[in-house]
This record gives C-alpha cells, structure tokens and sequence, in this order.
C-alpha cells in the first residue's frame, strides 16, 4: 500500500512538472507577439495636397498725411493780421496771415508813378525817333529806363507775397503759436497744415518679398483704436534694401473722406501679393523645430521618415512648405514624442 501511494505521488509530481514546464513555454512565445504588436503607434495625419493659399504678407507701419506743411514767415515782421480759425478747413491759396507791409506798398506806388511817367516818354521817343528827330541810343534809353521800373515793380511784388502766407493746398489747419501783433522770422513756427482726406502708409517687409511686391498691390490695415479696416494702394517702393534690418520699406495711398483716422497712428498693415495655387499646406502642430531649421514626420513604407523642410507663408492654423515634401505625403500632426525613425506606424487621416 505504502509502495503504491508513493508511486502514485511521483506520478502526479511528473505530470504537474511537464505541464508547468508547457506553460511556461506558451507564456514565452506569447512575449514578443505581443511586443511586435504594441510597437505600432497609432497616431493621426493629413495627405497633403496642392491648395490655393492668398499671399499675405503681414507688417506694421504708420500714418502719414498725404500732404503736411509748417507755416513759416518767409519775411521777418510784425503780424497785421490772422486770417483762419484752428482746426479749420481751408482751400488752396487761401490767405492765413498777413505781415505788415506798409514800407513795401509805398515803395510799390511809388515805382509805378515812375514807370507811368517812363512809359509815356518811352513813346514820345518813339516818335520822334520815326521822324529822325533822336538818335536810336536815345530811344534805347528810354525803353531801358522802362524795363528797369517794370523789374522794380515786379521785385516790390514779390516782396509783398513773401509777407503773406497762403494754403499750399487744401486740408485742415492745427493749433496756432502765434498771436496779430507778434513778431514773426522765418524761424517762428506759426502753425501746420494736414490734408487728411486721404492719408500715406508707410511699412517695410522683408527682402525676400522684394521681387514679388508691385506697385498697384493692395493693402488692408486697421488700428487697435478706432477697431475699422481700411483699404488702400501701393505705389511707391524704396529702391534699395535696408542694410540694417534687411527690409524694403514700401508707401500706400488710402482714402479717408471722413477722417476715421489721424496721421501718426500706428496700424497692423496686410499686404496682398499674387494668390499662390499649389501651395503645400501642413498644420502647424506638425513643425518640429531643431537646431538648424524645422523637421516634419511622414509615414513612408509603414513606418516614420523625418524629414528637413524649409517653410514659407504662415496662417493662424497651417504653414506653407517651399522644400522637403511633395504632394500626397502622409504628415503626422499628433504623437510626435513617440514616434521615431523607422518605427512603424498606423496613421488615422483627419
């Protein structure tokens, strides 16, 4: 009996060794299945493709009034008289100021009594010189005598004009720093004039743009005070690049009839070049900065290729590519941090 049980006992211990020893190897080949398995990242990407992309360059710039003068005296004097209202409208070759000029108008009354009294014996010389009555070189007197009043006159005229200060152009008179009754010099700042009706913007963007910019382009530009967009036109381009900042600085005209916006304003500026129309669009969570530039990740062969690009245009939510992927590549735009060169990879399209 005692024999039996011991061999039944060993029997029982024999078959439990073999089937630990079968399951243990089951276990064993069952590990690196579910490895190769798990090394398969899942993560999501776009096919990309040639789209149509509006080439907006974006910049900052300020102001400007079409037209702008500070009034000077060209004469020194004392002011007689101020012929315009601060912040008023005024039209082209208004009179603004006058500046005493008495001395000048008797100089110029004076000459012209002169030159009346040379005129008429200009022309009794005239005559008798038809009659043989005096020489020519009395004649050439006389009509000399007259020229030189005449140039008189017109230098007493001029004289005159320098003490009156006239509109240059028509637009909007600021604050006056003078009083009638002060004296005045070709120093003495009198006042300025704005023509706001329609207004210069002045911006730069980068030389690369600088054989895609034409005058005729169009602008957008808006102010962070008045929250309004306005329209306007290139038409003059610096013709050089800035050594300093690399910059080509550019000059808009816009309209502003009803004076939305004053000069000196700063404004965020969006100039519109010609639309690109197989541009390659990716999201920007895709871009991957490094040292030397960016990278993006792409699904080549099933697996990960990363890839050195060199980027363009940028959008509030994609970046243009110029270099390093072509039309229907696959770029990965989530698990960045995981995937690595040459992992495979499952990719769910967006």
């Amino acid at each position: 009996m005692n024999k039996f049980t011991l061999s039944l006992s060993v029997f029982i211990f024999f078959l439990s060794t073999v089937f630990i020893s079968s399951c243990g190897s089951k276990s064993k080949n069952a590990e690196p299945r579910s490895s190769i398995q798990g090394s398969v990242l899942t993560v999501s990407g776009v096919v990309i493709k040639p789209q149509e992309l509006d080439n907006i360059v974006r910049s900052s710039g300020t102001v400007l009034a079409s037209e702008s003068v500070d009034l000077v005296a060209e004469a020194a004097g004392r002011i007689e008289r101020i012929s315009f209202d601060e912040g008023a409208r005024v039209k082209k070759n208004d009179l603004l100021l006058k500046i005493n000029d008495d001395d000048l108008q008797a100089q110029l009354k004076k000459t012209q009594f002169q030159l009346q009294l040379a005129s008429e014996q200009a022309k009794r010389q005239k005559q008798l010189f038809g009659t043989s009555g005096i020489s020519k070189e009395q004649y050439d007197i006389s009509i000399n005598q007259v020229n030189t009043l005449k140039a008189d006159r017109d230098n007493i005229v001029a004289s005159i004009r320098k003490r009156e200060i006239r509109a240059p152009f028509e637009g909007r008179i600021g604050l006056r720093y003078v009083s009638e009754g002060s004296y005045v010099s070709s120093t003495t700042r009198i006042a300025s004039i704005q023509k706001i009706s329609s207004l210069k913007v002045d911006f730069s963007i980068p030389e690369k743009y600088s054989n895609e910019v034409a005058v005729g382009d169009l602008i957008e530009f808006s102010s962070d005070e008045t929250k309004l967009r306005f329209t306007g036109t290139l038409y003059a381009i610096e013709p050089k690049i800035d050594a300093a900042t690399r910059t080509v600085q550019l000059r808009a005209m816009c309209e502003n009839k009803n004076e939305k916006i004053f000069p000196g304003a700063y404004v965020q500026i969006e100039l519109r070049l010609k639309k690109i129309t197989d541009a390659l669009m990716v999201p920007s969570q895709a871009i991957i900065p490094v040292l030397k530039g960016q990278t993006i990740l792409v699904k080549r062969y099933g697996v990960v290729v990363s890839l050195p690009v060199q980027i363009g245009l940028r959008t509030p939510s994609f970046v243009q590519i110029v270099g390093g992927i072509s039309a229907g590549d696959t770029v990965l735009t989530t698990g960045l941090m995981q995937a690595r060169t040459g992992m495979p990879v499952n990719v769910v399209l967006k």
